[in-house]
């Protein structure tokens, strides 16, 4: 998992032509009142799901995928997200490779929180287990998100 403010990642890692088309996106976005829903980028290789949503307390649901990347932009707003390799999930939803996820519990002890602010993402891959939208203050709050995924 990389964490780092937009303007900053291409410092954080070498990047893929898909991952580039992925930050060119965000880039783009910022500023725009973009409706919630799927956004074509390059096809079923890359595409963006914009989400608005108030961020979750209480149990905390891990996922991960077999097929993509995640670039989780955060637009507006603040959220947590928890973070643990992969391989420490049991898993409680097998994979389910139409949806391109799986899901599973992490023992806290063996998890990391992130906080993301506006501005902010988090590039997640396969070996990354995280539970995404969870409250960074404690109460539900309203967030706005651009997904990105890119396939590997």
């Amino acid at each position: 998992m990389i964490v780092a403010n937009l303007d900053q990642i291409e410092q954080q890692a070498a990047l893929t032509s898909s991952m580039r088309q992925a930050l060119d996106f965000l880039r783009q976005a910022q500023g725009q009142e973009l409706a919630d829903g799927r956004i074509p980028i390059d096809g079923e290789r890359v595409y963006a799901l914009v989400q608005s949503y108030d961020t979750k307390t209480g149990d905390i649901i891990f996922e991960g995928h077999r097929r993509y990347i995640d670039f989780q932009y955060v637009v507006k707003g603040e959220e947590a997200l928890e973070w643990a390799p992969a391989e420490r999930a049991e898993i409680i939803r097998p994979y389910n490779e139409e949806r391109d996820m799986w899901l599973g519990a992490v023992p806290a002890a063996q998890t990391t929180l992130v906080r993301l602010a506006a501005g902010q993402l988090a590039v997640l891959w396969p070996s990354d287990a995280h539970a995404p939208q969870r409250s960074a203050t404690g109460a539900p709050a309203p967030v706005k998100k651009i997904v990105v995924k890119v396939a590997l």
